[in-house]
């Protein structure tokens, strides 16, 4: 009535009113799912960084002191000898492939020592992880942590690891093979992570790769 063309007014606002629900359609299937899609990327960043500060603070030398009571430690040797050569289809193949490989570790009263006094003194470390509400997402990297934790549990109620009975020798060892088997494809997760997203990351986890006889860092090629 103001503007003297209600007619025009009305054909433009019933054409409007019925291409709402195609609107609304394309937010919701579109725009939608490319904020969510942004935001699990976020997420997934600052996940992969708590998982590569476990790896570095504790995770790394448990799996190459778990790989040196390992019985078929030659096996596993052999397994990651060309680790520096995998790609990112490789390292998917390799995640598949490690499963089938068996984790059976063997071990004694003394060697449970200098495991007992890492694990105890990263305790603090594996409970404010535990605390964190982002590795709720990730449901594999959860279960290497209880798992983890729960051999602390295990050896801290042991005391000095002293004079144990075989069969509880064989108890722990049973720990420790199920954090081991656990921690594995976690770790090739996130080495598959690192290849793709920070190069200079990966180069340096694969060379303290802990699945080697010793430890070098120094690139020599």
């Amino acid at each position: 009535m103001i503007f003297h063309d209600i007619h025009h007014i009305l054909i433009y606002t019933i054409h409007d009113l019925a291409f709402l629900p195609l609107e609304v359609l394309l937010v919701t299937l579109i725009l939608h799912q490319m904020l969510e899609y942004r935001a699990m990327k976020n997420k997934l960043n600052k996940l992969n960084m708590v998982i590569g500060v476990f790896f570095s603070e504790i995770g790394t030398p448990l799996l190459r002191y778990f790989s040196e009571h390992d019985r078929d430690h030659t096996e596993k040797i052999t397994f990651f000898s060309s680790m520096k050569t995998w790609d990112t289809p490789q390292y998917q193949k390799k995640q598949k492939e490690i499963m089938n490989l068996p984790c059976s570790i063997t071990i004694t009263c003394t060697e449970l020592i200098p495991l007992r006094n890492l694990l105890v003194m990263k305790e603090e470390l594996l409970v404010r992880m535990l605390q964190n509400p982002v590795l709720l997402e990730h449901e594999s990297f959860t279960d290497v942590l209880q798992a983890v934790f729960h051999l602390t549990e295990e050896l801290k109620h042991r005391g000095e690891c002293t004079n144990l009975p075989e069969s509880d020798v064989d108890h722990v060892s049973g720990d420790i093979t199920r954090a081991y088997s656990m921690m594995i494809p976690v770790w090739l997760s996130y080495l598959a992570h690192l290849k793709i997203h920070y190069p200079y990351l990966h180069s340096l986890a694969v060379r303290t790769n802990p699945f080697t006889e010793t430890e070098d860092v120094i690139i020599r090629e």
